[in-house]
């Protein structure tokens, strides 16, 4: 193994709140159908402990390493609660750390059958990366590492050099993903398993490779074949062993000089896809992958009508009139494209996935019921004029 990249998703989804049709079929504002409140508690919660990651990851970085932070734009306006977290990912941005793009609400928007939402999701987010961190991304992450084909000539055209995706037994057909591969913008699949060592395991003491040091997870990767390891991580999860394990510090810390030692270098994504030899996997030519299987965002009944009703949604929006109404519609039918709403309907719980399913398609048919509305006094406001 020659190299490894390490990309971090930093995102908190705002979570729907329990909504119900007697609360009455009045306005339609954002506090309505999502907790703010707790969204406000999760955002905290992550942010005590920013800082310190952050910290660890620089000092990582004075090792030797190279990051990748895929931060979306929900999380980016969730940062109007504590500014002082975006200086910090400032601070990271001046050193060898790249940002990549992804759609600008974390949504899965790129399976609609008309792509301008998802085109103009992602341009929201260059423009925000471009904004806040002064840079361009160059690297491109799809929500839940979605990969589907017919995305990629946009993502060529708008002019990405790196697309990452899921690695999964689908895609690679039971080997693992080792290679910069063929697409029309070269690709990065995320290596499972190791990532899932670090997002998941990293922190249980009943797993075979517990405790995990760097020393350990380096020598598992330079006794690879192939030319590059992707891993990519969500930066909650090693939050999470912050407050269960304060050994994923010293193992951030370490990580770059026992890569080095074994003979790996640690490179940013978009240096890999120049640097490595494009490999060919027919695979990307036929078939769709996300993370953990398409079947968790749309394998059941609700999940597909839930977006055949944001589908629906959209049409009906481009239909309205500009105007402040149309606005605050269109932002809370792009909330509504978070990829957690589909994957809370998909729970292991049947009982509340069904659940969560009526909540949800409640909350489409009172946007719908306002979107009518909203058209109704347009068209009444128009005869009105005529009638002058």
């Amino acid at each position: 193994m020659k190299a490894v990249c390490v990309c971090f998703e930093v995102h908190l989804p705002l979570p729907l709140r329990w909504y119900w049709p007697r609360e009455g079929y009045g306005d339609v504002y954002i506090e309505k159908y999502f907790d703010m409140e707790k969204a406000f508690h999760n955002f905290t919660k992550f942010a005590s402990n920013i800082e310190t990651l952050n910290d660890t990851l620089a000092k990582s970085i004075e090792n030797g390493g190279k990051y990748t932070l895929d931060i979306s734009g929900i999380f980016l306006e969730q940062c109007k609660w504590a500014p002082e977290v975006i200086d910090g990912f400032r601070k990271l941005g001046k050193k060898n750390v790249s940002f990549a793009a992804s759609p600008y609400y974390h949504s899965i928007s790129c399976l609609f059958p008309n792509l301008d939402e998802f085109k103009e999701q992602v341009e929201m987010d260059v423009e925000i990366i471009r904004d806040v961190f002064g840079c361009e991304p160059k690297t491109f992450v799809n929500t839940e590492l979605v990969f589907d084909k017919k995305i990629m000539k946009i993502l060529e055209g708008m002019g990405f050099k790196c697309f990452i995706s899921e690695g999964s037994h689908n895609i690679m057909n039971g080997y693992d993903p080792m290679h910069v591969y063929d697409n029309e913008v070269p690709t990065l699949l995320r290596h499972i398993n190791l990532s899932e060592d670090l997002e998941i395991k990293f922190s249980d003491r009943a797993w075979p490779g517990y405790p995990l040091i760097a020393d350990k997870f380096a020598s598992w990767i330079a006794s690879m074949e192939g030319d590059v390891i992707t891993l990519y991580i969500k930066y909650d999860a090693i939050n999470t062993h912050l407050e269960k394990n304060e050994g994923i510090l010293e193992f951030l810390h370490e990580l770059p000089l026992c890569l080095k030692k074994h003979g790996v270098k640690m490179l940013l994504a978009e240096e890999a896809v120049e640097m490595f030899k494009i490999t060919g996997l027919s695979s990307l030519e036929s078939k769709t992958t996300s993370r953990y299987g398409m079947h968790n965002l749309l394998g059941n009944h609700a999940q597909h009508l839930f977006m055949h009703e944001l589908v629906d949604i959209g049409e009906m929006l481009g239909k309205l009139d500009d105007s402040e109404k149309k606005t605050d519609l269109l932002k809370i039918f792009r909330y509504l494209q978070q990829s957690e709403i589909f994957l809370e309907m998909n729970s292991e719980e049947r009982r509340l996935g069904y659940e969560r399913a009526v909540n949800d398609l409640s909350i489409l048919s009172d946007i719908e019921r306002a979107i009518i509305e909203k058209s109704s006094l347009g068209k009444t406001s128009d005869k009105k004029e005529a009638g002058k």
